[in-house]
Parts: structure tokens; C-alpha cells; sequence
């Protein structure tokens, strides 16, 4: 199946979705291209599902346009279906057919020709690492085995949109890597794909372009290295040889230029680098002179757990409680990334 339109693949426009007195969308607007990824990023609570439920035609939105491959999600939301390939959070598979016959079966009901419902299933589970499963019920699968086959089912027509609500939850580090590979080989393939994560390693490496939501509104948006520059450039990180030189080691530094972070629980000292290496060694220059052991020193760039961090309060925690507004840091953060919020 083809996308029938050269426009955003997957389009939001001023999405509103109301529980009760719960606004759990707050007018997002987002797109995805064809062959884009785009990860969909923002605390428990934030508004992610929500997203992905109407997007999918699973829920309808209060207010708002939704369309995939220029199909309203509402009033088309029959032929958006057949577009579509979803893998929720919770694997979907029927615990009493074997593996291959739940894609057997997902094949035709996509109306797939027999002979390709069966050469479409044999291949997704020889590239999912399943075909010495394929004859098991799959009840008897582990919890890892069913998300592969669950995603398996998601590709079994080959939809030209894929939504991925946090796919790799639960996966082995080797299987995690095979489904990043296949979502790499799928985007380059022309597929548009809608991923929402809790591991921002998988937003880093896979992310053509990444949506950050907090409270129901699109809070930070653009590519990885965009946000990571907005959020503050290159730092000078170090670890003092002990916790008792640490507050040796921050005086010592205080003369560099642009302040520094002191994270006392972890021991690390952070000094922003707009010259990189000349303020690694004027680091270096001034731990010596003031005698200071240094466990770990170097210049790293941001990573997205810093802008998360920078926007939320908080980092991706999955027990995290209810959260309160976003304080004045993270205002600031929000307008340095050019957020409306």
C-alpha cells in the first residue's frame, strides 16, 4: 500500500482531548514526511497516548484536524486503517494460535493473497529473530518474543505509515538493536514512523525529527542536535578524585567564564565550553595549581537527557508522580527553544 499524497504523512493540527477536567491535549500540532521518523517524547501523563490513540482512529479528538496520508481520522478513519500499522504498548496477539498463524492471519485481514500472507509472515520472523518460535503457541512466549511478533504483525502489509508506542519496552539489548534496524531500514524504504519512547537513547538514534509534550502541549520540537544546542552547547564535565575536594574543585573553577552546575549527589562539576578544548585546559590549568585529584574530566555535548531535564524538571522516570506546572527553569528553557509555551 502507497501513500496517495507528496504532503506531511502524518499531520496533527491544534489537537484538544478532554477528560473530564483533565485537558490532556492542549492544541499539538506535529507532522511527519514520508521516510521520516519522528519520536514523540514527554513524561508519564504528558498527552503521548492520547496522541497516538487519535492518530490511529482509536479515539476522536474534542477539536482539532487529524489526517493521515491526507485522510481526516474521523471522517476516513476506514481508509486510514488500511494505512496504517500500529504496535501499541501491549502486544496484541492471539495467545492461541502459534506465531506464524497470528501473522497468517493478520495478512489476511489486510486482504492479502494467501501465498503473500505466508511470504510476508516467514520473512518477519526470520528478520525479527523468531522462526524457531514460528510453530509455538504464543502463549508460551516470553514477554520480549511477543513485542517482536507484535511488531511483526504491525508490518505485515507494509503500510506506509507506522505507529510505535514505546515498541522496545521489555527487550533484550541485541533485540532492541534488530528492531532499530528494522525501523532504520523501514524509514529508508519511504515509511513514515510515529515513535513514542521512554529511552532517549532510541529518540537520539533514530529521530529524524523529535516532538517534546509536557501537560498536553507541544513544549520543545526539531531535530536532536538542534535542541541539544539551544539547551546549551558543548560542557566541560569533571568528578573530583573524592567527595571531600568537591567544593575545593568548584571554587577552583569559578573563575572560568559562564558559571557552573554543581551536582553534589553524583560529584560532577559542569562549565559551559563555547571554546571546547581551550576550557578543557583552562580547567585542567587551574585543578592543578589549586593541587585537586580528578577522577574523570572531558567536553561533552548535551544529551537529550540534559534537554529533557531542561524542559520537565524531571527525567524519564516511569514511577514518576503527578507533576506540578513547570517552574521558572524550565520557562526559560521552553523560550531559549522557542516554544509558544
Amino acid at each position: 500500500m502507497k501513500s496517495t499524497t507528496d504532503g506531511p504523512v502524518i499531520q496533527a493540527h491544534d489537537i484538544r482531548k478532554a477528560f473530564g477536567p483533565t485537558q490532556a491535549l492542549d492544541g499539538v500540532d506535529l507532522a511527519a514526511d514520508r521516510g521520516q521518523v519522528l519520536a514523540l517524547l514527554g513524561p508519564n501523563g504528558a498527552g503521548k497516548t492520547t496522541l497516538v490513540r487519535i492518530l490511529a482512529t482509536l479515539l476522536r479528538q474534542d477539536s482539532g484536524l487529524a489526517r493521515i496520508a491526507s485522510l481526516d481520522t474521523v471522517t476516513d478513519a476506514t481508509r486510514v486503517r488500511s494505512l496504517i500499522g500500529l504496535s501499541g504498548q501491549f502486544a496484541a496477539v492471539d495467545d492461541l494460535l502459534t506465531g506464524y498463524q497470528n501473522l497468517e492471519m493478520i495478512g489476511q485481514l489486510y486482504r492479502l493473497s494467501t501465498a503473500e500472507a505466508r511470504s510476508r509472515a516467514t520473512g518477519l520472523l526470520e528478520q525479527l529473530g523468531l522462526t524457531g518460535a514460528a510453530g509455538r503457541l504464543a502463549k508460551t512466549y516470553s514477554g520480549g518474543m511477543r513485542r517482536r511478533l507484535d511488531l511483526a504483525a504491525s508490518l505485515i502489509a507494509r503500510p506506509p505509515v507506522l505507529i510505535l508506542d514505546e515498541p522496545t519496552t521489555g527487550l533484550d539489548p541485541g533485540t532492541r538493536l534488530e528492531v532499530w534496524n528494522t525501523i532504520d531500514a523501514l524509514a529508508a524504504d519511504g515509511t513514515a514512523v510515529l515513535l513514542t519512547t521512554q529511552y532517549l537513547e532510541e529518540a537520539d538514534r533514530l529521530a529524524h525529527r523529535i516532538a517534546v509534550l509536557d501537560h498536553g502541549q507541544l513544549i520543545a520540537s526539531g531535530t536532536a542536535n538542534q535542541l541539544k544546542d539551544k539547551t546549551g552547547g558543548d560542557q566541560v564535565e569533571m568528578r573530583p578524585g573524592s567527595a571531600a575536594e568537591f567544593d575545593q574543585a568548584a571554587a577552583a573553577l569559578r573563575p572560568l567564564a559562564g558559571g557552573l552546575a554543581e551536582d553534589r549527589e553524583r560529584l560532577r562539576i559542569t562549565i559551559p565550553a563555547p571554546d571546547g578544548g581551550r576550557t578543557l585546559h583552562a580547567a585542567l590549568d587551574l585543578l592543578g595549581r589549586a593541587g585537586i585529584a580528578v577522577h574523570d574530566i572531558g567536553v561533552r555535548r548535551p544529551s537529550l537527557d540534559d534537554v529533557f531535564l531542561a524542559l520537565t524538571g524531571h527525567s524519564t522516570s516511569n514511577d514518576l508522580p503527578a507533576r506540578p506546572a513547570p517552574g521558572p527553569a524550565q520557562r526559560e528553557a521552553r523560550k531559549a527553544l522557542g516554544s509558544r509555551t
